[in-house]
């Protein structure tokens, strides 16, 4: 069953959207250490700190054999996105990565009619479009960093296809307790990309990656990357499915370039210069956003006066 959602329900979605707009920062705070094993001792932290939180409420984790099975392989897939996720804040910067994640709503409005089997709307549509619109603002003069942008958008795609299947799940299963299925199998996919890029490393006399952390400061941010923006913003933002849209909660998402990249700023300062393409983008961005619950409702009820034939 899906509830309406409340003006503070918006709220919360934006304040977790603000804190996944926080994590490429993590992210790039934690180099050199591998954006596998970022992601490695994130979800490992995560599943132990889920279940301390199942322990204190005693809470069951019941659930059926097969939505076990595909839970475990839903966290692989999110897994594989903030590998990727991380990795474009290497590659080009934390304002690409997170203006590349921008285009999970055009994703969204191609996955969701697939995979959920309902019409396609003309409104996802042509809001997607003009989200690339935005993006394209952003990057026409950003060609050095295509790779990274490219990296971005397909963590995107991943992004929005995982909120799409977890959309069934939410209204089956406690929250909580679907993310921490999830988190053991993000453990799971990120342990085999950090072993086989581990062992892939060739580690010459330069070589600065690392794959285990080795400082106090490292672990004090995978503890917030962890705790914070995983065990609090991850089940909060599955539990908040029940009320929103898959297609909503993505778009919704398209708001972490900005949080993000505005918090990169005060933060990095001149390392992530903002030119007048990025402001035009983000604005595009922003009213694209603000814009679909009105335009959605207005072409709803629109459709639901037009007769019918027989």
């Amino acid at each position: 069953m899906t509830y309406k959602p409340s003006f503070t329900d918006y709220l919360q979605l934006h304040f977790i959207v603000l804190i996944w707009g926080f994590t490429a920062i993590l992210g790039k705070l934690l180099a050199p250490l591998d954006s596998s094993g970022v992601v490695l001792f994130r979800t490992l932290l995560a599943v132990v700190g889920m279940g301390v939180v199942l322990l204190w409420r005693r809470q069951s984790l019941l659930v059926s054999p097969a939505d076990r099975w595909r839970l475990v392989a839903t966290g692989g897939l999110i897994g594989l996105h903030w590998v990727l996720f991380f990795l474009a804040t290497r590659l080009a910067n934390v304002s690409v990565c997170l203006a590349g994640m921008a285009t999970s709503s055009l994703w969204a409005s191609v996955l969701e009619p697939l995979v959920l089997r309902r019409r396609v709307r003309t409104i996802e549509v042509v809001l997607g479009a003009v989200i690339m619109a935005g993006l394209y603002l952003i990057f026409r003069f950003e060609f050095d960093k295509v790779i990274g942008l490219v990296v971005a958008v397909i963590a995107a795609m991943l992004s929005s296809l995982f909120t799409i299947i977890n959309s069934r799940f939410t209204q089956r299963y406690d929250a909580l307790v679907i993310s921490f299925y999830e988190m053991i199998g993000a453990s799971v996919g990120a342990f085999v990309l950090w072993l086989l890029v581990w062992t892939s490393d060739p580690m010459d006399a330069n070589h600065v990656i690392q794959y285990i952390p080795d400082s106090l400061l490292q672990w004090l941010w995978l503890l917030v990357l962890s705790l914070v923006c995983t065990v609090y913003a991850y089940t909060v933002g599955v539990g908040l499915l029940r009320k929103f849209s898959p297609y909503m909660a993505v778009l919704t998402v398209n708001l972490e370039p900005v949080y993000g990249i505005l918090l990169a700023v005060l933060i990095f300062g001149d390392t992530e210069r903002m030119t007048l393409g990025f402001y035009g983008g983000t604005l595009v961005i922003l009213a694209a956003v603000l814009a679909y619950p009105f335009l959605n409702s207005r072409f709803t009820k629109t459709q639901a006066t037009l007769p019918t034939s027989t």
